[in-house]
């Protein structure tokens, strides 16, 4: 099911991704992806090797 509220526990909702990159200090990933290489300093994540 798809979350269709615009926040989610009194935080804002922002579902384009390249809008969160540019908004986001810190990213917090269950996995590395591509989609994310262009923000990798802003990446942490349990998967250091990539390969969760």
């Amino acid at each position: 099911p798809a979350l269709d509220e615009s926040e989610f526990f009194a935080s804002e909702v922002v579902r384009d991704l390249d809008a969160f990159k540019t908004r986001a200090d810190v990213i917090i990933a269950n996995r590395r992806t591509e989609a994310l290489d262009d923000v990798a300093d802003k990446v942490y994540t349990r998967d250091i090797y990539g390969r969760d």
